[in-house]
């Protein structure tokens, strides 16, 4: 019974377990249910919603764009800005570039024009620059002879000498003269060449005592000529080397007062450098002075009175040109009388000083012809000091020219060309037949030209031209030696 019990209460035990899988299986499934109906619920509800929704979101979306293109935009212009700045910096540091080149510029000018101010100062200041050294007296006289010298020659005829430098006349010449007025006569009709072949005719015939006369006097005049004119150069040339000595003279101390003069201007302020002295010509103290007019002597008159009513100087030409236009010819009388006397005056003092000067210049050129004469001396005794210093250069000259020639031994080799001269001989040639015209010296420096352009292998060979000869010299020197030191 028991076994039975427990059989039965095992099987009532399977029963209701399967009884509460069951229950559980039905409970799973309505809350799978309600589960799945809530969750088809939300889906609908959220789908409503989402559609609901989408609008809103479509709008936002537009809107979030719109925002995101102004940026771009915005961007975009910020960038385009920044561009133009960096193109506008650019340009302002050009500009400040080209500014700086301007500045430096000017300043450059403005130093080069005051550099050129400067230099206009020195050289307003060399202008003021007086040397007290005069034109050497030889050079001044000779001037002067060359000057009285083409005064003659224009007076006389071009080509034509004084009568001290005359040529003397053939002797041919002095007998047609004397015999032309005689031939004349006995001819009257007969013209020049008539003349001329008649009286040709007859010097033929002259014998040679008949000619003597006139070839004693055309040697007599011809050697006094020859005298002068020989005297004439002498001088002429002794005048010459004194001028030369005196230039040097001159030039030396002309170029110690400018030197001084320079380092005076340079110790000078600048403000004194810019100015310049007006330089007046001098006027002769001793000249007389031109009279006034009979307006001045009316002036003159009036002027203490209206200085004395404090007029100025053009106030006072003013008034006294109006008193005069207004005077009469009678209130203008004594003035002009005065101013006649004074003119008489004048005149007188002017024909006093006029010969005055006539006689200084007459003194004047006395004394410049007796130094001319001491001059002359002087320039003729230099001449024979400088023809005395040249004779004894001559001299040494000929002296060691001859001893050379005395001690040359006529026996000695005489050296060969060397490759050079050998080279040079036969270019000279050739550059004379190419350039017939060219100079000595141009020759010889192409020669050398041509010479430094030879390559070694040309050179070699002009040295194989000129080596036999030199080795042919070379033994005839050792041979000469040798004699030499035998005969020794």
């Amino acid at each position: 019974m028991a076994t039975a019990a427990a059989a039965g209460s095992k099987r009532g035990g399977a029963r209701g377990r399967k009884a509460l899988v069951a229950v559980l299986d039905n409970e799973a499934n309505i809350s799978a249910g309600k589960a799945a109906a809530q969750a088809a619920d939300l889906s609908a509800s959220s789908a409503q919603k989402k559609a609901k929704r989408a609008p809103a979101r479509t709008k936002a979306a537009v809107a979030a764009s719109a925002v995101v293109d102004d940026v771009a935009e915005l961007q975009g212009m910020l960038e385009r800005l920044r561009l133009e700045k960096e193109k506008a910096e650019e340009m302002v540091r050009e500009r400040d570039e080209v500014i700086r080149k301007k500045e430096e510029e000017i300043e450059t000018k403005e130093k080069e024009q005051g550099r050129l101010q400067a230099e206009l100062r020195k050289v307003q200041r060399a202008k003021e620059f007086k040397p007290t050294v005069s034109l050497p007296l030889v050079k001044s006289l000779l001037e002067k002879d060359q000057d009285a010298d083409d005064k003659g020659k224009k007076k006389k005829g071009k080509g034509k000498a004084g009568p001290e430098r005359k040529k003397p006349c053939p002797a041919y010449v002095l007998w047609l003269k004397d015999q032309w007025t005689e031939v004349k006569e006995e001819n009257p009709e007969a013209d020049f060449k008539e003349v001329s072949s008649t009286l040709g005719t007859k010097w033929k015939a002259l014998s040679a005592e008949e000619k003597q006369p006139y070839e004693e006097r055309y040697r007599q005049e011809k050697e006094a000529y020859l005298q002068v004119v020989g005297q004439e150069k002498r001088e002429a040339e002794a005048m010459k080397l004194l001028e030369e000595q005196q230039m040097q003279w001159t030039a030396k101390e002309l170029l110690d007062q400018y030197l001084k003069f320079r380092q005076e201007a340079e110790e000078e302020g600048d403000s004194k450098k810019g100015k310049r002295k007006n330089s007046k010509k001098d006027k002769d103290p001793s000249k007389p002075k031109q009279p006034m007019s009979a307006y001045f002597v009316y002036s003159q008159e009036r002027r203490a009175a209206l200085v004395a009513e404090k007029k100025n100087v053009p106030e006072i030409g003013k008034i006294t040109g109006e008193e005069w236009k207004n005077m009469t010819e009678a209130q203008k009388a004594p003035y002009e009388k005065v101013a006649r006397k004074q003119k008489e005056e004048y005149q007188k003092q002017m024909e006093v000083y006029k010969q005055k000067k006539i006689e200084e210049a007459a003194s004047l050129e006395k004394e410049e012809e007796e130094h001319k004469k001491i001059m002359k001396q002087e320039a003729l005794q230099l001449l024979k000091k400088k023809e005395k210093a040249d004779n004894i250069i001559k001299k040494t000259k000929e002296n060691r020219q001859k001893k050379k020639q005395e001690n040359a031994d006529p026996n000695r080799p005489k050296r060969p060309a060397s490759s050079f001269l050998l080279f040079s001989k036969e270019a000279r040639k050739q550059l004379l037949e190419e350039r017939p015209g060219i100079n000595n010296s141009s020759l010889n420096a192409l020669i050398s030209v041509k010479w430094k352009e030879l390559s070694g292998e040309e050179r070699q060979a002009w040295n194989a031209k000129a080596a036999p000869a030199m080795a042919a010299y070379k033994k005839e020197m050792e041979e000469y030696t040798k004699a030499q030191s035998s005969s020794d």
